[in-house]
């Protein structure tokens, strides 16, 4: 069935005036439990999808090449020929471009189509509105022209998009929980051979609270990508005597010891917090499992001093948040997720104590900073979905 616009759609460019949906794709952001910047070295992560999410309505139109695309988010509309597909200046539209490329790469034939965006998902707060655009892309564009591509290929393809298209050398973790998480479950992902076991999210009595900073530094971009190079480098030294090293996931404490003067100091810094925080995600998921949330806390804890200290990817905002955290009863763990720089601190709290505790941190934030955090209280959700109305 369609979905005609309301009234207060009546303000849609000239293009969308008669655009009628013939359906709408729910596709989610992401939070990550534990295992940070682990999922381009082959390693553990502890994502999931949560209750915010990109809308993205879907038309044919009578074009054979011409496609629109209008985002509510930022009020701006752009055209395009699908036959001409290239990078663009404006950085949110690469998400896209960067999607139909990769599907046009499949050999799958496109014909001109209409998209209208709208999110509720804070941009820049680290929980992956860039991932949940291009998997929503993907997803309405598989169901619009039945392409025929499973969600793996989907979450693969729209890793590749940000790779090519927007510059950004992630690893898959964004993608694949955005479209392949499962409600109130948490996805051990491993991105060494990228399957998944669904664990079932036992915080009963608790809250997953982020953070937002409201601040992205400019080194978030390029010292990501930094990060990836650093690895990947230190890599190449382990294998003159390791050559069986493929990744940081092939290298055990052992190795990067008996290696260690052979690795500058901040290779060794990278490698040896990349080996540590795949034992936590592992250790966090037992933790999880048995109800020991007192010592995923703890792991939670650990890792954020690892990505301060040996990864230094944190920064003066979020080591705030994280260490007045500590002084809170109700909170049992904290730490910086996502890229760095920036962005979010994902807390678990007791329930009760999340008014208290968010009134409290906020003031003290503003006091030190000048800024208004942002509070948002996530459930975890299952991945891309299609909504017909």
């Amino acid at each position: 069935m369609s979905t005609k616009h309301s009234e207060q759609d009546k303000y849609l460019p000239p293009s969308f005036q008669d655009f009628t949906a013939e359906f709408t794709v729910q596709s989610p952001g992401r939070i990550n439990l534990i295992g940070e910047h682990t999922d381009y070295n082959n390693g553990y992560v502890l994502p999931t999808a949560i209750n915010k999410n990109i809308l993205l309505q879907f038309a044919k139109n009578s074009s054979e090449h011409h496609c629109n695309i209008y985002s509510k988010t930022y009020e701006k509309n752009f055209s395009f020929d699908l036959r001409e597909i290239s990078r663009n200046e404006q950085q949110w539209e690469n998400y896209i471009l960067g999607v139909i490329s990769e599907i046009q790469k499949q050999e799958k034939e496109l014909t001109g189509f209409d998209c209208i965006i709208d999110s509720d998902l804070p941009v820049g707060a680290g929980i992956s509105s860039s991932a949940a655009l291009e998997c929503g892309m993907a997803f309405g564009l598989n169901e619009l022209f039945d392409l025929g591509l499973d969600r793996q290929t989907m979450a693969e393809l729209s890793q590749r998009a940000e790779h090519n298209y927007v510059g950004t050398k992630c690893g898959i973790m964004d993608q694949y929980a955005s479209m392949l998480s499962k409600k109130d479950h948490l996805l051990l992902l491993d991105c060494q051979i990228l399957k998944a076991a669904y664990v079932p999210a036992h915080f009963q009595g608790f809250k997953i609270l982020l953070l937002n900073t409201r601040v992205t530094h400019s080194l978030a971009d390029s010292e990501y990508n930094t990060r990836r190079k650093e690895c990947e480098e230190a890599v190449l030294a382990i294998q003159k005597k390791h050559p069986q090293a493929a990744s940081l996931r092939d290298v055990s404490f052992d190795i990067l010891e008996d290696v260690k003067e052979e690795l500058s100091d901040v290779q060794y810094k990278r490698a040896l917090y990349v080996l540590q925080e795949n034992e936590r995600v592992l250790q966090a998921v037992k933790s999880i499992k048995t109800g020991d949330l007192s010592n995923f806390g703890d792991l939670m804890y650990d890792s954020h001093v690892g990505l301060r200290d040996d990864y230094e990817v944190s920064c003066k905002e979020l080591d705030f948040l994280v260490d007045f955290s500590k002084e809170f009863d109700g909170v049992y763990g904290a730490r910086m997720m996502g890229g760095g720089f920036g962005g979010c601190t994902i807390n678990l709290i007791k329930e009760e104590a999340v008014e208290e505790f968010v009134s409290k941190a906020s003031a003290a934030y503003f006091e030190a900073f000048g800024i208004q955090p942002e509070a948002i209280i996530v459930e975890p959700e299952e991945g891309t979905k299609l909504i017909r109305s």
